[in-house]
């Protein structure tokens, strides 16, 4: 059913971003057509319940804060950019000392001060932007929550809102009105395809029932995320896993798709770097082999601790490389240890480091899927436009993306609301994908087009 083709390797990483080599972080910023100046910026947030505790990475998060940047150029150009802030994804050590009020506020503090370094820094591309900014955020970062070893992702995270607002200026500046003419010129051929659909990854969290899965299955979809990784000790861990995954596939096993050859449903695993060695990944999959589940595996988020250099290329799987990946140079050291697939997080980790790292994996030949933070709606859209103009993901021949919000928030349905292109076609999943048609591609999924309830919160 799968693909398993072998892609150009890689691999390395950077557990601590205290080792970036920053003389590196401008490497591929392209200079547009003006050059752009912000005098004002402004921020807000709100907080979003969920339904249940969700849980991945050892922990469980009980809402998500939604932030709001909004910048005014000199030429009087206003945009508002917005994100979800992930604490735990960003950095689980933090979360877990800190409450989760407590953790939201730094990350959103750490936001405040990228929007004060924009209107000290002149840019030409949001690229161009975040390369000369980053280097200081880093450093707030680490005074803001007192962690001199604060993952980058969690900087990332902070700089969502503030890299969509400046991608929005820079098209009003530049008078681009679409995603694709929006793009910088080095990065349009790596996002120069157009996907009729997309598949969604159905995202199943520890506590998650059965029922909800059978559910999910009724509904068409095909590809369903197992979040690895269950609290405890490793050996605690890679036992709760093996029996999940056990009551998974057995829920599962038995059900059929049009959506793939042999008709069997296709399952991804993501660990989120918990597992410490290679010696549990490998325990893991002969427990998929066991119970007869191992074929039905696409690939592997992040299996191992981001300071694990063992070489996974022999597992004869996909490995995916997700949180590792910090720019290029952590890329190509995840590629050279045999990860062979690139997770692309514009809605976590910005879009302008994302468009980087799809030019590197497209000169490699690299697939590529764009994975979710439990983002809103209109960042769904922001992360559709990535996925949609991405080489198609082998094995199912169509882009591939999770997004899990609407199985996650309680106030669900009043954030469909939020959108500008509320209820449009392409907005909902129709037998596990997206449907992208002219429309969606014409007005690029609705990020150009104002929100009201953003906007309204200034």
């Amino acid at each position: 059913m799968m693909d398993r083709r072998k892609f150009v390797k890689g691999a390395g990483l950077m557990a601590a971003f205290s080792a970036f080599d920053l003389t590196k972080l401008n490497a591929g910023s392209s200079i547009g057509n003006k050059k752009i100046s912000i005098v004002k910026t402004a921020s807000v947030y709100e907080r979003e319940k969920l339904i249940r505790p969700f849980g991945f990475k050892g922990g469980y998060l009980t809402e998500l804060w939604q932030t709001a940047s909004n910048m005014s150029s000199a030429s009087g150009f206003s945009k508002t950019g917005i994100a979800t802030q992930s604490v735990l994804y960003g950095d689980a050590d933090l979360f877990s000392s800190h409450s989760e009020a407590r953790g939201n506020s730094m990350m959103y503090a750490l936001t405040n001060k990228a929007l004060d370094l924009v209107r000290q820094t002149t840019f030409y591309t949001p690229v161009d932007l975040l390369d000369k900014i980053l280097p200081e955020v880093i450093l707030e970062g680490k005074r803001i929550t007192g962690k001199s070893d604060l993952n980058i992702n969690f900087v990332y995270n902070a700089l969502v809102s503030v890299d969509n607002a400046a991608w929005l200026v820079y098209a009003a500046e530049n008078n681009f009105n679409s995603f694709e003419t929006m793009m910088p010129g080095p990065y349009r051929k790596a996002l120069s395809h157009r996907n009729d659909k997309i598949a969604v990854m159905y995202q199943i969290p520890y506590g998650m029932p059965m029922q909800d899965l059978l559910e999910a299955a009724k509904k068409g979809y095909f590809v369903f995320k197992v979040k690895t990784g269950s609290p405890g000790t490793q050996s605690e861990m890679l036992k709760a896993d093996m029996d999940r995954f056990t009551m998974i596939h057995t829920t599962l096993k038995d059900l059929r798709t049009d959506h793939t050859s042999n008709g069997k449903l296709i399952y991804t695993m993501d660990a989120n770097a918990r597992y410490e060695k290679k010696e549990y990944l490998l325990k893991y999959l002969d427990h998929a082999k066991k119970i007869g589940a191992f074929e039905q595996i696409l690939l592997f988020e992040e299996p191992l601790n981001e300071t694990n250099e063992e070489n996974v290329s022999d597992v004869g799987i996909l490995i995916a490389a997700d949180e590792s990946v910090h720019n290029e140079e952590s890329a190509l050291k995840r590629l050279d240890l045999g990860y062979n697939v690139l997770v692309l997080k514009g809605i976590a980790k910005t879009l302008s480091m994302s468009v980087k790292i799809a030019k590197l994996a497209a000169e490699r030949n690299v697939p590529c899927l764009c994975a979710d933070l439990t983002v809103n709606p209109i960042l769904i859209d922001w992360h559709k436009n990535l996925s949609a103009h991405l080489a198609p993901f082998p094995g199912i021949n169509m882009g591939l993306m999770e997004t899990n919000g609407d199985m996650n928030y309680v106030n669900w349905n009043n954030m469909l609301d939020y959108h500008p292109a509320a209820h449009a076609p392409w907005m909902k999943a129709k037998n596990g994908a997206f449907e992208l048609d002219h429309d969606f591609y014409q007005r690029s999924g609705g990020i150009f087009e104002p929100s009201e309830h953003y906007e309204n919160m200034f």
